[in-house]
């Protein structure tokens, strides 16, 4: 099954600035071969649910790694049957549509 993700991993206890772990999860998403998109306070990802899922864990176990005591994640989750719609479709409906 297909999904779109909005994911926003947030590491503890490692102090104010979380660039390095963003980075990281960057990173396992290229070597998944995900398309992800970063954003302001998260990346999108699309994908198959197991694909996705597999590297969102990657990305706790990458982030513990480097030294992250804990880790709080919000994830939102898209799926559809009635057709196949990418990140991109997404915005298109709203960029390029005259309301």
């Amino acid at each position: 099954m297909k999904v779109i993700v909005d994911l926003c991993v947030v590491p503890m206890g490692v102090g104010v600035s979380v660039g390095k772990y963003v980075a990281e999860c960057q990173k396992v998403l290229q070597e998944a071969g995900l398309k992800h998109q970063l954003h302001a306070y998260g990346t999108n990802i699309e994908g198959e649910w197991d694909d996705v899922f597999a590297a969102v864990k990657r990305c706790h176990e990458r982030v513990h790694e480097m030294g992250a005591p804990r880790i709080t994640t919000s994830i939102k989750v898209g799926t559809r049957t009635d057709r196949e719609q990418s990140m991109q479709d997404k915005i298109d409906s709203v960029t390029k549509k005259d309301f």
